[in-house]
């Protein structure tokens, strides 16, 4: 168990937290900037109003512009807390386009970051059978062409499984970028929109790896492209120029999945081995 700073032993706690990245630079702290994290952490120290800062390890450090449905934090603090208390503060005082859902104590080896098993992105945009809804601007990106989507989801059954993602994300020298993807597709919504939903679901990401494989599919789907090229991508060792990369307002963090409470600690051992810090991102 993590020590604060007073010397006492930590409680750990998680967090369940949704947010409209429009406004916010990312989720990590950035000095002059305002991000998902130092707001939070800002406030929190506030409400609890804390000797030692407070500080938040997320499952997912989610880019500028990125949204969240069910990102997952957590916190080690020195003495307990009313957890529903904390949580109905928060919801009070904490802007608007960030919500804490529910604080509570963590289980015995909980890491939000480590102790993932998977993580669930949904890419949302319009195409030229869509009917964009204006409201939704902030949170849906447009293409021009009409996407095929039975060619993009053949395509995307060549990324499935466990491979070196190196083409699609952005160059890390010092990490690894191989990654476990288990799910990639795209449906079209039956609704007035027609808005297309691309589902991403992997162990882990690395930068922009999401919003790449989007636009690789992107490519294909709307004609540009062929799946011949998609494999030749896919083999490249190195970021791919030829892959556009998707922008950030049309991605949302929607899922964090840990394994059963007795593994949680197994689990984020694993992780630690293999994967530096930095290299659980998007």
């Amino acid at each position: 168990m993590s020590i604060e700073a007073s010397g006492k032993p930590a409680r750990r706690w998680r967090l369940d937290i949704a947010y409209d990245g429009s406004g916010f630079h990312g989720w990590a702290s950035q000095e002059g900037l305002r991000t998902v994290q130092g707001t939070l952490e800002e406030w929190i120290s506030t409400v609890l109003r804390t000797t030692d800062p407070v500080q938040l390890t997320v499952a997912g450090r989610t880019d500028a512009g990125v949204h969240a449905r069910g990102q997952v934090a957590h916190m080690d603090l020195a003495r307990e807390y009313d957890a529903t208390h904390l949580a109905s503060r928060l919801l009070k005082v904490i802007p608007n386009d960030v919500v804490v859902h529910q604080v509570q104590r963590a289980p015995e080896g909980f890491d939000a970051r480590f102790a993932a098993i998977w993580r669930h992105y949904v890419y949302r945009l319009w195409d030229a059978d869509s009917q964009p809804d204006p409201l939704l601007r902030g949170h849906v990106a447009r293409v021009r062409e009409r996407l095929d989507l039975d060619a993009l989801n053949q395509a995307a059954t060549l990324l499935i499984g466990l491979h070196d993602f190196a083409p699609f994300c952005r160059r890390n020298d010092f990490g690894t970028s191989i990654r476990h993807l288990t799910d990639l597709h795209a449906v079209r919504r039956d609704d007035e929109t027609g808005m297309i939903e691309c589902h991403v679901t992997a162990d882990a990401f690395c930068h922009s790896m999401v919003r790449s494989l989007v636009g690789a599919l992107w490519a294909v789907g709307a004609g540009r492209r062929d799946e011949a090229w998609l494999g030749k991508v896919a083999a490249h060792p190195v970021r791919h120029n030829d892959v556009y990369v998707m922008p950030a307002h049309g991605l949302c963090l929607e899922e964090v999945g840990y394994p059963p409470d007795d593994q949680l600690a197994a689990r984020a051992a694993q992780a630690r081995s293999f994967r530096k810090p930095q290299e659980i991102d998007q």
